[in-house]
């Protein structure tokens, strides 16, 4: 089924800082394509491992740079008749002429790489990060596990994504949790919002009482900490393909259990290894549920809501806040 019948016909990318991949995911001197926020883009790497992010087609004649182009030092080059760009999207060379074009000139945009990934900001009208990521202290700390990533393309607008995590409703029934998530509290400052719930796990998980506490930092960044059972970080980063569709990364590490409280540091890691994984299965069981619920819903603007359904509201108002209007000669 056509999205823009489940969903506002525009229903408009956000902004905010975004998922261009994962670091490993592009080496030094290397490019790669992306779509993603409505155009074509490419990730690249100086040969030094600075990575950018720009407009995907050599202005030029055409050329898509993240398929078949590369970086020399610190240009990236075209693979069709080897312009040179430099970080900032200049023209700095043309192999085969003495000047360069100064109106052959990149859209480039602000790239913030940490915890494996890199991140790039996304203004319709080229307005600058207007907030900070969060920091993830567990992100290098020995006493965590090696990361795990998780990814899936879906086909939904981030707001039905977003929302999901306030609907507290659906996890006993949707996700067999047990009980009804308890909210204790929703709070938003500007572009960040911090959710804090109690909630029991599954039989699976021995049904014991656990916390979520969940920080977002605009539509595409947030941070889980679950405890009760192991402690978890998750950190989820989103990239909008479109207006109708995400990319949604999950990256887990897992606190490491106590040698002395199991006997030694192999139990301990066998531990930690086994209740990790499992513990990250179901997490990832639970958004393979959703998908298929995103997959054929559809936005409800004024919804018959019941108590105990979550700040389902108040989320659409803070969500408002990431919506602007595209210039007409943004594509200029």
């Amino acid at each position: 089924m056509n999205n823009d019948l489940r969903y506002p016909p525009r229903f408009p990318v956000p902004i905010g800082w975004f998922l261009a991949c994962f670091s490993d995911e592009v080496g030094p001197g290397e490019a790669r394509p992306l779509s993603a926020v409505g155009r074509e883009l490419v990730v690249w790497r100086t040969e030094d491992g600075v990575a950018r992010v720009h407009d995907a087609f050599c202005p030029h004649l055409g050329a898509h740079l993240g398929h078949g182009g590369w970086a020399e030092g610190d240009q990236l080059v075209c693979p069709f008749h080897g312009w040179q760009f430099a970080g900032d999207g200049t023209c700095a060379a043309i192999p085969y002429s003495d000047r360069v074009n100064r109106r052959a000139q990149l859209r480039t945009y602000e790239v913030d790489e940490r915890c494996g990934l890199i991140m790039f900001w996304w203004h319709p009208a080229g307005v600058g990060p207007l907030w900070d990521l969060g920091e993830v202290p567990e992100w290098g700390d020995a006493g965590y596990t090696d990361w795990q990533r998780r990814q899936w393309d879906i086909p939904a607008p981030w707001q039905e994504t977003g929302e999901n995590g306030l609907d507290l409703a659906h996890f006993p029934y949707l996700h067999r949790t047990g009980m009804l998530p308890i909210l204790d509290s929703y709070e938003t400052d500007g572009p960040i919002a911090r959710v804090r719930t109690t909630q029991q796990y599954d039989e699976r998980a021995g049904g014991a009482m656990g916390r979520i506490d969940t920080d977002t930092y605009g539509p595409g960044f947030n941070v889980v900490r679950f405890s009760g059972i192991v402690d978890t970080t998750l950190i989820g980063a989103l990239a909008p393909i479109d207006e109708q569709s995400v990319r949604l990364s999950f990256s887990f590490t897992v606190k490491r259990a106590d040698a002395a409280a199991h006997g030694s540091e192999d139990a301990a890691a066998e531990f930690t290894k086994k209740v990790g994984d499992a513990f990250v299965a179901e997490v990832s069981r639970q958004l393979e549920q959703d998908l298929v619920i995103w997959k054929h819903k559809a936005h409800i603007p004024v919804p018959a809501l019941a108590d105990g359904d979550g700040p389902i509201m108040q989320f659409r108002r803070w969500a408002q806040q990431f919506y602007v209007e595209e210039p007409a000669a943004a594509d200029a």
